[in-house]
C-alpha cells in the first residue's frame, strides 16, 4: 500500500464528521491518516474526543491569538507535514492568503446540494423553499463561501413534517457516509496515472503547437504542426515493471541525468529503454510533487524539441 496522506481536520464544535474521518482512517486500506486535529476554539467536545481516540491535537483559541492565529496554525500544519486539510464544522472565515496556500488541498462538507443553499441555515432554506430533496456536498475550498469545485454529493429525502432539527439529523448521517469515502478518493488521485496525465495535459497545453502522440503505447506530447511532430514528453505508467509513474523529458545529456538521479533519487530516475535516448524520468506518483518544477521541465523539453521558428517566437514574446 502506498504511503498514506497526512490529513489535518479543523473543527469548531462537537466534531461528528471529524469522528467519522478518524474511525474510517483505522481501516487497513484507508489511504489517509489523521495527523492533526485542531480548530479555532480550545475547549470544544471535538478536541476532547479526538484526544481520547489517540489523534494528535492542537488546542488553539483564535480570539486570544488574534492576528497570529493563522500563522500559528500554519506552523503546526507544516510541522505535522500535512498533505490535505479537511474542514469538519469549522466555522471561521478563512483568509484569502490561507486559502491560496492550500489551494487544491483543502476540502469541506456542506449540508445541502450545492450550489443550492450555501452558507448558514441550509436546512431552514430547504424547508422554506418546499423542496422534497436535500443532501450533503463535499467540495474544494475556494475564496467564495461554499463555491469550490464539487467532489461529490449524496441526496436525502425531505419528509412531511420535517423541522430543521429532524432534517439535520438525517443529513448528518449521510455526511458521515459521504465524507470519508470522498476524502479517500480525493487523497488517492495524485497517485493515479489518469489524474497525473490530466495535470500534465493542462501544463503542456500552455505551450505552442502541442499535440498528443503515443510512444510504444504510452501517452505522449509532441510539438510541431508538420507531418512528423516531435515528442517532448512521455508518461511512463509503471513502464517495464518500474514502481514509478514517471514523466519522461529531454535532458542535456548523461552527465546531467546522472547528477540529478544521484542527488535526488526520490524525484529522478533512469527510465528503462528510454534513458539511452536522452530521456530523464521524473517520478510523479508522489504526494510532494512540485508542479511548477514539472512545468519548467516540460517547457525546457519543449524548447529542446521544438522547431526554431517556435523557439524564436517564444523568445521574442518573453522579451515583451
Amino acid at each position: 500500500m502506498a504511503e498514506r496522506a497526512r490529513v489535518a481536520i479543523l473543527i469548531s464544535g462537537r466534531g461528528s464528521n471529524m469522528a467519522a474521518l478518524i474511525y474510517a482512517a483505522r481501516a487497513d486500506d484507508c489511504p489517509y491518516e489523521i495527523a492533526l486535529v485542531s480548530g479555532d476554539k480550545a475547549d470544544v467536545p471535538g478536541l476532547q474526543l479526538a484526544h481520547a481516540e489517540g489523534a494528535p491535537i492542537l488546542a488553539l483559541d483564535a480570539k486570544l491569538l488574534g492576528a497570529s492565529y493563522w500563522n500559528t496554525l500554519q506552523d503546526a500544519l507544516d510541522a505535522a507535514r500535512i498533505d490535505t486539510i479537511a474542514l469538519a464544522g469549522f466555522m471561521r472565515i478563512i483568509p484569502a492568503e490561507f486559502v491560496a496556500r492550500w489551494a487544491g488541498k483543502m476540502v469541506n462538507i456542506h449540508p445541502s446540494l450545492l450550489p443550492l443553499h450555501p452558507g448558514l441555515r441550509s436546512h431552514e432554506a430547504v424547508l422554506a423553499a418546499g423542496e422534497t430533496t436535500t443532501g450533503a456536498t463535499v467540495h474544494l475550498v475556494s475564496d467564495e463561501v461554499d463555491s469550490g469545485a464539487i467532489l461529490g454529493q449524496v441526496k436525502v429525502a425531505v419528509l412531511p413534517g420535517d423541522t430543521p432539527d429532524t432534517l439535520a439529523t438525517r443529513v448528518l448521517i449521510a455526511e458521515h457516509q459521504l465524507y470519508p469515502r470522498l476524502l479517500a478518493e480525493f487523497v488517492s488521485r495524485p497517485l493515479t496515472a489518469s489524474w497525473i496525465e490530466q495535470r500534465i495535459d493542462e501544463l503542456a497545453s500552455h505551450l505552442p503547437e502541442v499535440g498528443r502522440k503515443t510512444s510504444h503505447g504510452s501517452p505522449g506530447w509532441s510539438v510541431g504542426s508538420g507531418k512528423t511532430p516531435k515528442l517532448f514528453a512521455i508518461l511512463a505508467d509503471h513502464h517495464h515493471g518500474e514502481e514509478a509513474i514517471g514523466l519522461l523529458v529531454k535532458a542535456s545529456g548523461p552527465d546531467e541525468m546522472g547528477g540529478l538521479i544521484e542527488a535526488h533519487p526520490d524525484v529522478y530516475y533512469w527510465p528503462k529503454y528510454y534513458g539511452a535516448g536522452g530521456w530523464l524520468a521524473i517520478k510523479l506518483n508522489r504526494r510532494d510533487v512540485d508542479w511548477d518544477h514539472v512545468a519548467e521541465w516540460l517547457e525546457r523539453s519543449w524548447r529542446a524539441c521544438a522547431p526554431p521558428r517556435l523557439t524564436k517566437l517564444m523568445s521574442i514574446t518573453e522579451e515583451f
